[in-house]
């Protein structure tokens, strides 16, 4: 066992602060989670930590002490630390004393088969995290495979990507390509692809979603761009009231998925059951 760090320039500390930033996540291809529950998630899930990061004297859950003594039993790195150590790391006020640095998964386009029955969204130019992480969040709730992310999409392994997916960045799978490769992509294998549009003349709510499609969604300012709207085999929109011209891109994104998962279950294609037999508290 590593003997307790107490000083914040620990090398191991040093690491896990810098992956705040996108150019670290992606030099190093790791990711720092923080809290009970996202990083027994990440174990549940069989992801490949680099190390665990536990304040002894902050860590009171008795589900989360078994959870160590598991990851110790896999081998996994347990590094102990003082408070004032964590609290360096931390991105919360009042830290639960458990942290994780983990090495990120990344999909291959070539695996993506809407036109086989499988639920996606597709998401350009997505530029908030935490809209991604909600996007992730709900993908889940509703059965999806996962996402890909176009254009300049923001990180999701971005620290308010993670909180906000509430676990759904370790079961969700992730894609990311660029607009040349996911033209090539749609040429070759002519998936189901829908779009959304204020001015689209199909009512999200009337249309008829085929068994598989990918959803593609546009950024917060913009919208789904010409490029991307030309592939779409149809355009809906969501009907709006009163003085606001558009909606939150998680919202939107929830409400039309929301009606892609209520028709799916209304055709029996989908189940109550878990992906997961373990509940995370």
């Amino acid at each position: 066992m590593d003997p307790l760090i107490t000083s914040p320039a620990n090398p191991s500390l040093k690491l896990a602060r810098r992956l705040r930033e996108r150019k670290v996540r992606e030099q190093s291809g790791l990711f720092y989670v923080e809290g009970i529950r996202l990083v027994a998630e990440a174990l549940a899930q069989g992801w490949s930590i680099e190390m665990l990061i536990i304040a002894p004297d902050r860590l009171s859950s008795e589900f989360a002490y078994q959870k160590v003594e598991a990851a110790r039993a896999r081998g996994i790195r347990v590094v102990e630390v003082s408070p004032r150590a964590f609290e360096s790391l931390s991105l919360k006020e009042n830290p639960q004393g458990i942290a994780a640095v983990i090495h990120q998964r990344w999909g291959s386009l070539s695996a993506v088969r809407p036109d086989k029955g499988e639920l996606w969204i597709g998401l350009e130019a997505i530029q908030d995290p935490g809209n991604l992480g909600t996007i992730l969040r709900t993908a889940e709730a509703v059965g999806a495979q996962g996402v890909v992310l176009l254009e300049h999409t923001t990180d999701p392994y971005d620290p308010a990507a993670v909180r906000a997916s509430m676990g759904a960045i370790f079961t969700q799978q992730l894609v990311r390509t660029s607009r040349e490769v996911f033209l090539r992509w749609v040429a070759e294998h002519h998936p189901p692809l829908i779009g959304t549009s204020d001015k689209a003349a199909q009512d999200y709510h009337d249309f008829i979603y085929p068994e598989g499609l990918m959803l593609l969604m546009g950024s917060e300012r913009e919208g789904l761009s010409p490029v991307y709207a030309s592939l779409c085999q149809a355009m809906v929109a969501i009907p709006m009231v009163g003085r606001v011209d558009s909606l939150n891109v998680a919202v939107a994104t929830a409400i039309v998925l929301y009606e892609i998962f209520n028709q799916r279950r209304r055709k029996g294609k989908l189940t109550s059951a878990c992906k997961g037999e373990e509940r995370i508290p």
